[in-house]
């Protein structure tokens, strides 16, 4: 019998959603592996499967709201709220700062779930999470789907992520890749 995060990896792998390269990252680091995670939700019976999986871990806390970065946490974000029953929304930026547009709202004392596809820094959740916090709703946790952080991303709120992955990063000026002649590519959804 597998565990849920042996089964995460297994569609990560299946799906071709772990890329081996030279990548530039969001945060501006460089790595050897890239999780792609629309790969893997590209596929609606996946996408499904992973939302009820981080549902599971926060059925008992009764929210009112799940809410995600775009673009990477909307279709994964979408999947968590149809398990739980509740609103889905996304963050977006709008001259560099996260904001909420399309008519979206938080309440004042709203409960709220925060979800993201793959956490590296935990850049976009901690806007998200100071967005919640903007419109004096509750941010109750993070759910995502994968943490790459090795352990260096942390929350205020409880975080639970189904699967981890240590994938070593690297600053450009000390990056093993860049130093044998190799040049980053940009995989990602957001453009610095």
């Amino acid at each position: 019998m597998t565990t849920i995060a042996e089964d995460v990896l297994e569609l990560l792998r299946h799906t071709g959603a772990l890329l081996e390269g030279h990548f530039l990252l969001t945060s501006g680091l460089h790595s050897a592996r890239y999780i792609q995670c629309a790969r893997v939700l590209q596929y609606p019976q996946h996408a499904a499967a992973l939302g009820k999986w981080i549902a599971a871990r926060w059925h008992d806390r009764d929210l009112d709201v799940v809410i995600s970065p775009a673009l990477g946490g909307i279709v994964i974000g979408q999947e968590v709220a149809r398990a739980l029953g509740v609103r889905g929304l996304f963050g977006e930026r709008e001259q560099g700062r996260m904001t909420l547009r399309r008519g979206f709202e938080l309440t004042p004392g709203e409960r709220v779930l925060v979800v993201e596809d793959v956490v590296t820094t935990g850049g976009s959740v901690q806007e998200i999470i100071r967005l919640v916090q903007e419109r004096q709703a509750t941010a109750v946790g993070v759910g995502v789907i994968l943490d790459r952080s090795d352990g260096q991303a942390h929350f205020a709120v409880p975080f639970q992520p189904l699967a981890t992955l240590s994938v070593p990063n690297y600053a450009a000026d000390v990056c093993p890749l860049c130093q044998q002649g190799s040049q980053p590519i940009k995989p990602g959804s957001r453009q610095r």
